[in-house]
């Protein structure tokens, strides 16, 4: 299994850890939505999994 580096997954890195995790709701389509409503990306593209989860436990993420 591929190392993961929680503060530089890509999104598909993402998507694929948190169906593994048990997301019953995380696809590709969702995860480029919370992006368009502002879900943080670091400034090379990659995502760090725990400031998307704080951004999702926050209540930002829209019809969840």
């Amino acid at each position: 299994m591929a190392e993961y580096k929680p503060k530089h997954l890509t999104k598909e890195e993402v998507v694929k850890v948190l169906k593994l995790s048990g997301s019953r709701t995380i696809t590709m389509e969702n995860l480029e939505k919370d992006i368009e409503d502002g879900a943080p990306v670091n400034e090379d593209g990659t995502m760090d999994i725990i400031a998307y989860g704080a951004w999702i436990l926050k209540g930002n993420r829209n019809g969840d």
